[in-house]
């Protein structure tokens, strides 16, 4: 295979419109994506007509507008090129109207109260900056997929794609007005960029569709620990099996067809756990292929007999899966704004750019934390396997040490480029970094590039790029100003040092965020820990909130508010729906087995006494059955009860903090009878595949 050759066939890439477009047509279609311009409607329908071609070409016989509604997946309505001819046949036509605009029905799609239900128009509008690209589906048909942006018939963001773009914009214009100030003016656009590490399990499909938790709820609701775990630490960085390998090579080859360049691949910690990661690039478009990554996992996992988990902790008691999203901002001459260079004491717009994060993120703990909130990543975060619910950033002793003594007026320099020697003659010396990695912080410079470690697994990583990028450009524009205003840049870059370092330095943690000591000194510092989703979420609505997404022109007041109600509303569907599956396998799964069993256990019991055999253990077995197995129909009951009070609430917050602090901790007591009594039954009669099935039998 011809990875060369094979990377992006299924992309109208640069490299395409170059063939297909005439080039009067291809000049004006990258000026439109360079310099974010409309594009002309003559040229939308020669693009049209040649993307129309290409499709057809490698078998495309419908076309669909992709867009990302607030669901978190993603959505498409696929329309036929075929239009009938004045001759009673049919032609294959689209025209730069079909391209550039559609009019799905938005009724369905949540809004949060931007629009009434029976107002159903919506518009999708075409990115013409995130190339279209072709999925296959397994029938063999092909699509032209155009990715596009959501929004109402009164214009309101119905989507994630949509305030990503705003925010891309809003960062840049506030980076070109700090490189300005630099003396920088040929800068033309500052863009974020992101690259996504996807972790994900899999899980043998026949175990998969006999645990109806995993299949409505995505995670095991049940299961006692199997008899190995993740305790002998052989799993992460080993020995690929070679089913999954087979998998990882027709997911590599599916995810180059659709230009994304999947380049890592490897075992996770948890068994069965795995992890892949792209090349970084543009923010909006890395949004699309991370959603496009998601899929394909899905997809290539049912073709090989496996079922893709993404879910942030589909099992108990071993490591969950998040997905490490690496940002950075890069000019539109190639340059990385957080690249420090071999002198970062001397290199003032790098010391700036790094300010501007300290600020943001110590303003903003609070929205950064919201976005990376679903609920289940509140069974992920501070398990000692993941980033704490409090922010922080790691900068490293070097770049710590920088910005300390620039606060305190002291002569700043660089650590001396240095070697590792490892003790053998015949190994290389190893170029050292200035800093080690750190694995614990939820918010890690990592030498070129911020590690946002809290994003869910299964979530778009548009909601924190979007969060990022707009609370940056809030700090990026009070450093600006004040550059602006100042007769002495340098004196005044130094004075921002220093105020950010003493206003906002307590946000800089460098040790273990996984350690009790860190939450004490935490909360003496006054940072947040914020340990839900629904404490998160009560941000939304609040003034800062509000203000910085309207002052930016990211999200309206209504938009923010309606991400509010729609995220409360999810938090409350997703428990209640877990509540319903437990209440299902419980009543007709575990309790008729565990019945079953005891009748057995007494009937054994009666024939031992028959014979004046001793029947002592079966008496304490049964027994310990019996209590676990009252236990579980009590809570079971009170589950069921406290679910359908949950339900009649109306109030969204009060609803989703029922389902958090009644609903969530019954079925977790329930949890543990029936987890009990799996370890009391006989394998035979237990009635779903355990834990050592799922983890161990790939």
């Amino acid at each position: 295979m011809d990875v060369t050759k094979l990377f992006g066939t299924n992309v109208f890439n640069d490299e395409v419109m170059r063939k297909w477009l005439p080039k009067d047509t291809y000049k004006a279609l990258k000026k439109t994506i360079d310099n974010e311009l409309h594009l002309p409607p003559e040229v939308a329908d020669v693009v049209a007509n040649a993307m129309k071609d290409w499709a057809i070409e490698k078998g495309a016989t419908h076309y669909t507008h992709w867009f990302q509604p607030l669901t978190g997946s993603t959505a498409e309505k696929h329309d036929s090129f075929l239009s009938p001819t004045a001759q009673g046949g049919v032609a294959m036509e689209f025209s730069g109207k079909q391209l550039v605009k559609g009019e799905p029905d938005a009724s369905s799609f949540p809004s949060g109260g931007l629009r009434a239900t029976f107002e159903a128009r919506g518009y999708t509008a075409w990115d013409c900056t995130s190339p279209a690209f072709l999925k296959e589906d397994a029938a063999g048909d092909v699509t032209l997929c155009i990715p596009t942006a959501f929004c109402s018939y009164t214009s309101e963001a119905l989507d994630k794609k949509t305030p990503l773009l705003r925010s891309m914009s809003a960062v840049s214009q506030q980076s070109l007005r700090v490189l300005r100030v630099l003396g920088n003016k040929t800068v033309k656009k500052v863009t974020a960029n992101i690259g996504a590490e996807q972790e994900y399990f899999l899980v043998d499909k026949k175990f998969f569709e006999k645990r109806l938790d995993l299949i409505v709820a995505g995670r095991t609701l049940f299961g006692a620990p199997a008899p190995k775990g993740q305790e002998m630490e052989d799993h992460y960085f080993g020995q690929i099996k070679d089913r999954v390998a087979d998998f990882m090579k027709d997911l590599d080859k599916e995810l180059w067809k659709l230009g994304i360049a999947a380049t890592t691949k490897h075992n996770e910690v948890a068994p069965s756990q795995f992890e892949m990661a792209p090349i970084f690039t543009t923010a909006n478009i890395a949004a699309d292929h991370n959603q496009l990554v998601m899929e394909t996992l899905q997809k290539v996992a049912i073709r090989r007999g496996l079922v893709c988990l993404l879910h942030e902790k589909p099992y108990a008691r071993v490591n969950g899966s998040g997905k490490h999203t690496n940002w950075s901002l890069s000019t539109s001459e190639g340059a990385n704004l957080l690249e420090p260079g071999k002198t970062p004491h001397d290199n003032a717009q790098f010391l700036l750019f790094i300010c501007a994060l300290i600020s943001a993120v110590d303003r903003h703990a609070d929205i950064i934390r919201r976005s990376a909130t679903n609920s289940g990543n509140d069974l992920r975060l501070g398990g000692h396997e993941a980033p704490p619910a409090i922010i922080s950033i790691f900068m490293g002793e070097e770049l710590t040490e920088i910005l300390e003594a620039i606060t305190q007026g002291k002569k700043a320099k660089s650590k001396a480029f240095t070697t590792l020697k490892v003790g053998v003659d015949t190994l290389p010396a190893l170029p050292k970094d200035n800093a080690d990695r750190n694995r614990t912080s939820p918010f890690a410079f990592t030498g070129n590039k911020f590690e946002f470690r809290m994003v869910p697994s299964s979530g778009s990583i548009s909601r924190p790029c979007i969060v990022l990028n707009t609370i940056v450009a809030e700090a990026l524009d009070d450093i600006a100003s004040r550059l602006e205003k100042s007769n002495n840049v340098n004196k005044e870059t130094a004075s921002i040092i220093k105020d950010t370092m003493k206003e906002h330095g307590r946000i800089i943690f460098n040790g273990n965020n996984y350690s009790d000591e860190w939450e004490k000194e935490a909360e003496k510092r006054g940072l947040p820990n914020i340990d839900s989703t629904v404490k998160a979420l009560k941000s939304f609505p609040g003034k800062k909130s509000i203000g910085l997404f309207q002052k930016y022109k990211v999200l309206s007041k209504g938009e923010v508010l309606a991400r509010y109600e729609i995220y409360l509303g999810q938090y409350s569907k997703q428990i209640n729906i877990e509540a319903n599956a437990a209440l299902d396998m419980v009543k007709s799964l575990y309790i008729p087995a565990v019945i079953h069993y005891t009748k057995e256990l007494a009937e054994g019991i009666e024939t031992l006494e028959a014979v004046n055999a001793s029947a002592d253990v079966q008496r304490d077995l049964l027994s310990r059955i019996s209590t676990h197995l009252e236990s579980a129909y009590r809570n079971a009951g009170k589950l069921e009860s406290e679910r359908e009070s949950a339900l009649k609430i109306t109030d969204s917050l009060k609803c989703s903090e029922m389902f958090r602090d009644k609903v969530h901790v019954t079925m977790t007591d329930l949890r543990e009878d029936i987890d009990m009594l799996e370890t009391l039954i006989p394998r035979k009669l237990w009635p779903v595949p355990t834990y050592a099935d799922l983890l161990f039998k790939l």
